[in-house]
């Protein structure tokens, strides 16, 4: 599989990639982005861009960078900013489409040849060096291309920008950008890490995580921390103005303008921070929940255990969306004969069975609901993600008993015997898996290796 297709379906690096967002905002509107030595500014915010880069790929770190672009021209956009820093607002430049490529279009392609170079990196014989080299060359690479685009757009003002103060600076951040990227990359390849990432990416599987209603609630949440960060803003802007007038400071519109101004990088600096934490939350939600999910694992077959699947199947029966779910299925199915298979050919061949008769079965049913091991050689299916017929439900139980047929040579030949019942939402558990069992008693009377189907009412 590529890299990139992997990360397409990573959900650990889909969170990576918010938190980098998220950080990258944080470090473009507070001092941990921007160290100010008049006349000019010395940014370290492009560090996210080389994680993302690093860890992600290019388009992830193109993007990064086009938010570090639109986030210094929106610190630009103020009275009380240096001259240089002015020369990045399309507003206070004079040259609007030379501010914006300057302040946007630099960086955004900085994150794309940073992401490129970082990928040969990767695939270089000697990745770490590489890696590092990579690293070493970030900083001046930016600035080459700020310099470059501000000679173009603004040759009058390159004095501003060129100092011995920069050059010394700049190989103070290649050192450090070096150190940073390389800590990341490692612990990003720790085999601790990878068994984190694993449990995150894995956790979509696992019954009412991930659910549309845990999603609403979280969108609901960060709609509810923007909007109160909004009216936080508003009002310290508000207060601010109303300080000074107390203390006899004239507040024209240019002051008013640069308070919002502030309280706006202010409000996205404490929002992007609660986007962090969240994030964080999640990641250590899923992860618990996984490692939860996987001790209540059936150990020789994979699949929950009863008393995990008959949990799963109470929450089902409870939810916002029950009107909506309608009908479901439920199924019992025994090992036909299994105990003949362990006494001819041993407990180890047994387990194999039970193994390939639990893995068919997930095949068969696992996208449309849950599965589970109750116990001995007996499983149930609870179908709850789609709504099938009668003769839906015979064809898939056909199908997996002419699959499970195979499972060992002559002269033992695998079967189930099936009891399938339909449902309405929400159901007593107790009841429903009553009168499944009884469709597998008939199952059995009928001579085995088939499939009875009724329902609840009849």
């Amino acid at each position: 599989m590529s890299a990139s297709k992997k990360h397409k379906f990573s959900s650990f690096d889909v969170y990576i990639f918010i938190i980098l967002i998220a950080f990258e905002l944080l470090m473009s509107f507070t001092f941990l982005g921007y160290i100010h030595i008049p006349p000019v500014s010395v940014t370290l915010a492009y560090i996210p861009i080389l994680i993302a880069a690093c860890f992600l790929g290019t388009v992830q770190s193109t993007v990064v960078g086009a938010v570090f672009g639109l986030a210094s021209m929106y610190k630009s956009t103020s009275f009380y900013v240096l001259p240089a820093d002015m020369l990045f607002s399309p507003f206070l430049s004079g040259n609007p489409i030379g501010s914006l490529i300057l302040s946007v279009g630099t960086r955004t392609f900085f994150g794309f040849l940073i992401g490129l170079a970082f990928s040969w990196a990767k695939k270089s014989k000697r990745p770490k060096l590489c890696i590092g080299v990579v690293s070493l060359i970030a900083p001046t690479l930016h600035a080459f291309l700020v310099l470059t685009a501000s000679g173009i757009f603004f040759p009058d003002e390159l004095g501003e920008f060129v100092s011995p103060f920069l050059i010394i600076s700049n190989i103070i951040l290649s050192i450090f950008c070096v150190g940073i990227v390389e800590f990341s990359w490692r612990e990003y390849t720790e085999k601790s890490l990878k068994t984190v990432k694993r449990a995150i990416d894995k956790s979509s599987c696992i019954p009412n995580v991930n659910s549309s209603k845990q999603k609403f609630l979280i969108s609901l949440f960060t709609l509810f921390i923007f909007g109160m960060t909004i009216a936080a803003a508003l009002y310290f802007a508000d207060r601010m103005s109303f300080m000074l007038r107390q203390h006899n400071v004239a507040v024209s519109a240019v002051i008013t303008g640069d308070l919002i101004h502030l309280q706006v990088q202010f409000m996205m600096a404490l929002f992007s921070l609660n986007v962090i934490s969240v994030v964080i939350l999640i990641l250590g939600y899923q992860y618990t929940a996984y490692k939860s999910f996987i001790g209540e694992l059936d150990a020789v077959t994979n699949v929950m255990g009863r008393r995990l699947f008959l949990n799963c199947c109470e929450r089902a029966q409870s939810g916002a969306d029950l009107q909506t779910r309608g009908e479901g299925w439920f199924l019992f199915l025994d090992v036909d004969n299994f105990k003949t298979v362990n006494d001819t050919l041993g407990h180890t061949v047994g387990d194999g069975v039970l193994k390939k008769v639990a893995f068919i079965l997930k095949n068969t049913f696992g996208g449309f609901g849950i599965v589970g091991r109750m116990g001995g050689d007996e499983f149930a299916v609870m179908i709850d993600k789609k709504t099938f017929s009668d003769e839906e439900i015979k064809k898939l139980t056909d199908g997996f008993l002419s699959e499970i047929s195979g499972i060992i040579d002559a002269p033992l030949k695998v079967s189930c015997s099936i009891g399938a019942c339909r449902f309405s939402f929400p159901a007593d558990i107790a009841v429903l898996m009553n009168k499944t069992d009884a469709y597998l008693y008939r199952a059995k009377e009928k001579g085995r290796a088939c499939c009875v189907i009724g329902s609840m009412s009849d």
